[in-house]
């Protein structure tokens, strides 16, 4: 929730060019995401509703930066408009798949309850790969004016081709792989479906 909450501060910072304080700003976000991650891998507090809630965070956030940084042209637009086109094509796709799936009877609020799953999306190798390179392209983009990078840097540069092949790549594999949406059975969905806690009676 902070990611989401923080996202339109740190996308304000970067168009302030103040970049300092908006990678100062990013790292905080993702040493305590990375915290939270392991409290709940430990503590075994995963949830269906944190899986949909946290890469929703991780886009919001990953959204932010890539407009803010193309509107501050530390960024090329043609790549910002592939990484957040893809995202919308996704995004598009996963509602209607969502409605496809859904267990009866289709209603608006089953549609939106999060305590009813009806597919699993399995992120793709090429998927990962995209994730971590996106992920080091805005910190290294971020990072460019604050430690004196030059924008036509080759490895800079290079990151960003990379980038855009494997977010053209990743959006491919999601819309044909068959593996990468996998839809629940009944006997799957009864068993993420959250039980009612029971209160024991009193004798």
């Amino acid at each position: 929730m902070a990611r989401i909450l923080s996202a339109p501060y740190i996308g304000y910072l970067i168009v302030q060019q103040d970049y300092g304080l908006a990678l100062a700003g990013c790292v905080v976000l993702g040493l305590t995401d990375a915290l939270d991650g392991y409290i709940a891998r430990k503590y075994s507090m995963q949830s269906f509703v944190g899986s949909i809630i946290d890469p929703a965070a991780d886009k919001a956030l990953m959204t932010t930066l890539t407009l803010a940084l193309a509107y501050g042209g530390l960024l090329p637009t043609t790549l910002a408009v592939v990484i957040v086109g893809r995202d919308v094509a996704l995004s598009f796709a996963a509602f209607f798949i969502r409605w496809a799936t859904l267990p009866g009877p289709k209603t608006l609020k089953r549609y939106f309850d999060l305590s009813i799953p009806s597919v699993e999306v399995r992120p793709t190798v090429i998927s990962k790969w995209n994730t971590a390179l996106q992920l080091s392209l805005m910190g290294a983009t971020l990072a460019s004016p604050v430690f004196g990078i030059p924008a036509d840097f080759v490895g800079l540069v290079g990151l960003q081709w990379l980038t855009g092949a494997t977010t053209v790549l990743s959006g491919l594999g999601y819309l044909t792989s068959k593996d990468a949406v996998h839809r629940l059975t009944k006997a799957e969905v009864a068993k993420r479906i959250p039980k009612p806690h029971i209160l024991p009676k009193r004798k």
